[in-house]
């Protein structure tokens, strides 16, 4: 990976994007791009990995697990998001794993290099609390909706969290996203999800298309 390629990468990068040119060459410097295959697990719950992971393409699942092996799906990674960033700071292990829903490739940041770039850069330190408050907000939302919905406002939210405007007053959520995968974000089983999207359908709330895509055509905020 030449030092080109590099900082062009990184230009993309919402961490990134404040630092000056001299600044970005500077962490350009100490950055190593690593690719993941399907299913790799990028960083493992219970583990340390003393890097800053940053996706520059594909996408990725946040999954925490228990004892006996049960999965619930935290978030789901997009380009321009970070990983890891937690245990540099506190010297913690992972608190969940974060597996490769496809090929991804990121740029990994070692925990000396990490320490010296916020020492450094202001901005950077900026840009990296601000993503902490707002993972925080997240997670605010998220025991929000298994506190005080029902699994029909759970299974509502879900999709609202996926969808993008549509126009005409209706959203969708355009990428496939299966029952198993929701029912592990609200904490419900598959069959009780499957048995709420078909309510949703009934009742016309919901489309699902050929595609595997699905269609808002209802406010479904009226059900969170």
């Amino acid at each position: 990976m030449t030092m080109l390629s590099n900082l062009e990468l990184m230009r993309r990068v919402p961490l990134f994007s404040m630092l000056n040119d001299d600044q970005l060459t500077a962490v350009a410097k100490a950055v190593v791009k690593r690719r993941f295959k399907r299913g790799a697990s990028i960083v493992e719950q219970g583990k340390t990995s003393n890097a800053l992971f940053i996706l520059l393409n594909g996408r990725a699942r946040v999954i925490a697990a228990n004892s006996r092996g049960r999965e619930v799906i935290l978030a789901v990674m997009e380009p321009g998001s970070h990983v890891g960033e937690m245990s540099l700071i506190d010297h913690e292990p992972h608190s969940a794993t974060v597996r490769a829903e496809m090929q991804t490739d990121v740029l990994m940041l070692g925990s000396e290099d990490f320490a010296r770039c916020l020492r450094e850069n202001p901005s950077m330190t900026y840009a990296m609390m601000c993503s902490l408050v707002q993972r925080l907000r997240n997670a605010s939302r998220r025991i929000e909706t298994l506190a005080l919905m029902d699994v029909y406002g759970r299974v509502a939210r879900a999709l609202l969290e996926f969808a993008v405007d549509a126009g005409d007053g209706e959203m969708l959520v355009q990428k496939r996203i299966s029952r198993q995968d929701i029912a592990k974000m609200i904490g419900a089983s598959r069959e009780m999800v499957s048995r709420v999207m078909k309510g949703l359908e009934e009742n016309g709330f919901i489309e699902t298309l050929d595609n595997g895509s699905i269609l808002i055509r209802s406010p479904l905020n009226t059900l969170c």
